[in-house]
């Protein structure tokens, strides 16, 4: 699973999550190494173990002879109390890494295949994303 070597800080506040207020990626929204990608349509926090199991399900379709690009990194760490534990006491502890996905973010890029192994591998990755998701090749030009 992706994770960071170093991290300067080991909790972090939330931040802002509401959908609405979201807004769409300005970074990473174009298809830049492969030739067709997964688009995020919707924004949501992608944790480490999600992205490890999107990419496998990829890869078996894929297969040797093409070559795929994770453009997403978790580096934001997540805490978790454990069950059954009383209200209070302090936040709990690091549980794992995610990432925070803007509508309109590249997930995945792939190239070296044909375009229905391209199409059938990133639609099975993308069922594996608590995103919804759009295969998009690198000449569609669109908005989200």
């Amino acid at each position: 699973m992706l994770f960071p070597k170093k991290a300067k800080h080991r909790k972090w506040q939330r931040g802002r999550t509401h959908p609405d207020k979201l807004g769409t990626a300005v970074r990473g929204a174009k298809v830049s190494f492969g030739s067709f990608g997964l688009k995020a349509l919707s924004g949501s926090r992608v944790r480490s173990n999600q992205i490890e199991s999107a990419r496998v399900a990829a890869n078996r379709k894929i297969g040797k002879l093409g070559k795929m690009w994770i453009r997403i990194f978790p580096d934001m760490p997540f805490t978790a109390k454990a069950a059954e534990v009383p209200m209070g006491k302090g936040k709990g502890d690091p549980k794992g890494y995610c990432v925070q996905v803007k509508p309109g973010r590249i997930l995945f890029e792939v190239d070296g295949v044909s375009e229905e192994v391209a199409r059938e591998a990133l639609r099975k990755a993308g069922t594996k994303l608590p995103v919804k998701t759009k295969v998009v090749s690198r000449e569609e030009v669109d908005n989200i």
